[in-house]
């Protein structure tokens, strides 16, 4: 569906022509016509599916169109990361709409303070904000919401899973009860439907999302000792031609071991996690996107929210503890219908989690011979058994073509 099928403002389409935006993804064919409705929505869209643009897009249309003189829109999201980078999509699309946007997130210094606090009480068009900085405001009698129209809860799992339910509720007590509210995550649990049933008014539901992971991502898994997890690594990036690598690991401390080893053979490795001001956290991705970086080895904290569409290798040090998480992890490759390759390091504890993942997705991911300067690894041998309802299929999800050296 073309974009202009949706009868957006003209400014609108200005904007998405000059980003090269044309024909809508299937989320957002769902979502636009009801959004501008004025219905409320729960939709259940992986990260990769367009799902930003899905209600940015009828927001601003709306925006443009009613010139609202106070907080017209609150985003609430987990991470300052997604802030940002919705914060980023609403200046992009919004660039012909005159619309104001400002992210409210926490480790700032006090002038950026100051801006948050102006953006509420004089009022922004759009206001992005993490839970916990914005309840502070709130608690501080800082902003006003009584104008409010829209609220849109975005990757709300992810908020509950981070303990963030009190705060939602909290929030939301704040904001008057005539409002149209837009609930976006990635799966579907029991506790989001029950979020959804108290904040949500008769609400349309959009079903995007399949835990699966996009079909141009070839997925591989080397079956490993924990030794042999860096020289692996090494060896991956030795014999890749990518240029934009994500090496996702479990813990900081991690993290960090992973970067101090593979800084001594290569340069423009980078680390993020928490223990960054979030400003060199800033530095590290803006100089990712802008090539300046080749490799970023990240805890979790980057699993969603980033919008990197040439990011080609995505390496898992260890197995993710949830098994959807393994979905956002892979997700961060072969975006935009590009194509992307995805590798995962499962040693003997792990492997229990990793067969629940190929349960979850229902096929076995191929276990890739390990090039024999690292030696033999372990047998992969499982203890967990398969849901019987799955649709699990012994079948080799590896492209034999994608990455020859694998073979060797």
């Amino acid at each position: 569906m073309n974009f202009e099928e949706f009868n957006l403002d003209a400014s609108l389409l200005d904007g998405l022509k000059a980003i090269g935006f044309k024909e809508a993804t299937p989320v957002q064919e769902a979502a636009i016509p009801a959004i501008i409705d004025n219905k409320d929505i729960i939709a259940c869209a992986q990260t990769g599916t367009g799902k930003t643009a899905a209600f940015v897009l009828p927001i601003l249309h709306k925006i443009t169109v009613t010139q609202p003189s106070s907080i017209d829109t609150l985003i609430i999201s987990p991470t300052r990361e997604l802030a940002m980078q919705i914060d980023q999509q609403i200046e992009g699309l919004g660039y012909f709409t005159g619309a104001s946007s400002k992210a409210i997130y926490g480790g700032v210094d006090g002038k950026a303070w100051e801006t948050e606090r102006k953006a509420l009480t004089e009022g922004a068009d759009v206001i992005i904000a993490t839970p916990g900085k914005l309840l502070s405001f709130l608690r501080q009698n800082i902003g006003s919401f009584q104008n409010l129209k829209h609220l849109v809860l975005d990757e709300a799992d992810r908020m509950l899973d981070m303990g963030f339910y009190n705060d939602i509720i909290q929030i939301i007590s704040f904001l008057p009860k005539e409002r149209q509210t837009l609930l976006f995550s990635a799966t579907m649990p029991r506790k989001i439907r029950d979020l959804a049933g108290k904040i949500l008014t008769d609400p349309i539901e959009v079903n995007i999302a399949i835990s699966k992971p996009a079909e141009n991502v070839v997925q591989a898994g080397f079956v490993v000792y924990d030794e042999q997890k860096i020289p692996v690594i090494e060896w991956l990036l030795e014999m890749s031609d990518t240029k934009s690598v994500i090496i996702f690991a479990s813990t900081k401390s991690s993290v960090k071991e992973v970067t101090k080893a593979l800084s001594k053979i290569r340069d423009n490795v980078k680390e993020i996690h928490s223990d960054l001001e979030q400003h060199e956290r800033e530095e590290v991705l803006r100089n990712f996107k802008n090539k300046k970086i080749d490799v970023i080895v990240a805890t979790d904290i980057i699993s969603r929210g980033i919008d990197i569409d040439s990011i080609s290798l995505v390496i898992n040090y260890d197995v993710p503890q949830d098994a959807e998480d393994y979905i956002h992890r892979v997700g961060r490759t072969a975006r935009a219908a590009s194509e992307g390759e995805a590798v995962t390091l499962i040693n003997p504890k792990d492997q229990n989690r990793f067969a629940k993942i190929e349960n979850l997705i229902g096929s076995a991911i191929r276990k890739a011979p390990l090039p024999k300067s690292v030696g033999e690894g372990p047998e992969y041998k499982p203890t967990f058994r398969k849901d019987r309802n799955s649709s699990y299929k012994k079948k080799n999800s590896f492209s034999r073509n994608k990455r020859k050296s694998f073979k060797k």
